[in-house]
């Protein structure tokens, strides 16, 4: 570990929670090795966090929303939280509405203590065994996440895993945005831009319905920038943005520029982002520097797998056999206006 690692907080059931600095690039993060998550992150020349989180480990186990944390190992929705692989039916844990699966489960790889493998100055990897059975998923899953700052204002968020058995892994970096002030303010006035002709239209339990939407002529069209701000009654995005059929090449995948000026591409090689306006991140316990989050205060980009893809067929696919390595890359690149 570099020198300047330190404990954070202890979990219920007593384990170390650790915060972990690094710095590059005109950027400093704190991980904690507690959901693989970014606890806090600063751009230089920029007074406020770019994140939400919360001061000390506390709060997280019962009041955030994932924030900065890795969702896994199936990232966003699982419908029912049924699926097949092989001709073998599974069924996760049911922790959304008490019908679906949400990232991973209650006690998904957002939600657990990780292990600290290595760390410098400028990076950390961290790592975990999703066993089998956990919860409900096939197959042993070995993970890595490395978190690496870099010239230029770029944080790179690096996923790797093997099974021993087939399995589904979609990792997803949780992190919210607020390029203004950190979260005292609402992020509609952010302008966005998202390079995708298509989306996925969920129903009333944010299920993807099956259909392919083109965004020509609705709110959901971000090919050009313009404000998170509905013109009419605001939407509360939180929908899957389709860029490709497939894992890929690093890609551009979004842009957000801040009112103050801040700007923030995403650069991934996963084949969707989930778009959250964060409609419901309003905390009942202060955030960052006693930020009060209210709705809106932060946005997700969160490169992934299309939700729901084990029941539609015909969605970018999911599934890791042994002998693969799911490899991941995404880049928050950061300038300052």
């Amino acid at each position: 570990m570099n020198g300047r690692t330190e404990e954070f907080g202890r979990t219920a059931e007593g384990e170390t929670v650790l915060r972990i600095p690094i710095e590059g690039g005109g950027l400093t993060a704190s991980i904690m090795n507690w959901g693989a998550a970014i606890q806090d992150l600063r751009l230089e020349g920029h007074d406020a966090p770019l994140v939400l989180g919360f001061e000390s480990f506390d709060p997280y186990p019962d009041h955030s929303p994932y924030f900065g944390a890795t969702a896994g190992r199936y990232a966003n929705r699982i419908r029912g939280g049924k699926f097949v692989i092989d001709g073998q039916r599974f069924e996760a844990d049911l922790n959304f509405l008490g019908k679906h699966t949400l990232h991973g489960g209650a006690r998904g790889l957002g939600k657990r203590v990780w292990q600290a493998a290595d760390a410098g100055g400028d990076f950390v990897r961290l790592t975990i065994l999703d066993e089998a059975g956990q919860p409900g998923f096939p197959g042993n899953l070995d993970i890595s996440c490395t978190y690496r700052v870099k010239a230029g204002g770029v944080l790179a968020v690096e996923f790797e895993a093997r099974t021993d058995a087939p399995t589904l892994c979609n990792l997803a970096h949780h992190s919210y945005f607020n390029l203004d002030d950190g979260g005292w303010s609402d992020i509609l006035g952010h302008r966005l831009m998202l390079p995708a002709a298509a989306y996925l239209p969920v129903d009333e339990e944010l299920i993807p319905t099956g259909v392919v939407q083109p965004v020509d002529g609705t709110e959901f069209d971000f090919r050009l920038a313009r404000e998170i701000r509905s013109q009419g009654e605001q939407i509360p995005y939180d929908h899957n943005y389709c860029l490709t059929a497939s894992r890929g090449e690093l890609r551009l995948a979004g842009w957000v520029q801040g009112r103050s000026g801040v700007e923030m591409e995403v650069w991934s090689t996963e084949p969707g982002i989930q778009f959250y306006a964060g409609h419901k991140v309003a905390r009942d316990v202060p955030g960052l520097g006693g930020r009060r989050y209210g709705a809106y205060a932060g946005f997700a980009l969160e490169p992934q797998v299309w939700p729901d893809s084990p029941n539609r067929p015909y969605f970018p696919q999911a599934i890791l056999r042994p002998g693969e390595i799911y490899r991941q890359i995404t880049e928050y690149r950061f300038r300052n206006g």
